[in-house]
């Protein structure tokens, strides 16, 4: 089974983001093993980057407003590609201030869901519901219609 990692920058404080991320958590253990890596926020993106860089595994896709924007189904093939190789990955989110250019340099790709700037607590809510949406699509399942 494929191992995910989601590389988070600062804490889910409120209950309502923290369960809507436990029940995707719950809902993707029958796909692959998920994991959600909270790091300490900093003063600087700058500050952060070593304990991001540490912790990233595998392919790793920076979640960047400047990044590729792609379709459900196309993320879904992406995240099919991965699956069959068997290589691990890891997405990784900054806190409100952003992610360090080196951070973004060393990831073999750059992912952005939106032009729009989404809180950091809601944009792991929604990647980890897109993770799921994408497995759920590559199984024929009709979750995502």
């Amino acid at each position: 089974m494929v191992k995910v990692n989601l590389v988070c920058v600062g804490k889910l404080k409120e209950s309502y983001w923290r369960d809507a991320v436990a029940e995707y958590a719950k809902r993707l253990g029958r796909f692959c093993r998920f994991e959600v890596i909270e790091l300490a926020e900093r003063r600087t993106p700058e500050e952060e980057a070593d304990a991001i860089l540490r912790a990233c595994r595998g392919h790793v896709i920076a979640m960047t407003v400047e990044g590729k924007q792609v379709t459900s189904e196309q993320f879904a093939q992406k995240i099919a590609v991965l699956c069959d190789r068997g290589e691990e990955m890891t997405f990784v989110i900054g806190s409100s201030c952003g992610l360090a250019e080196r951070v973004k340099a060393a990831a073999d790709e750059r992912l952005s869901f939106s032009a729009l700037t989404f809180p950091h607590q809601m944009m792991r809510v929604i990647l980890s519901e897109q993770i799921y949406r994408a497995f759920m699509i590559n199984a024929g399942a009709e979750y995502h219609k």
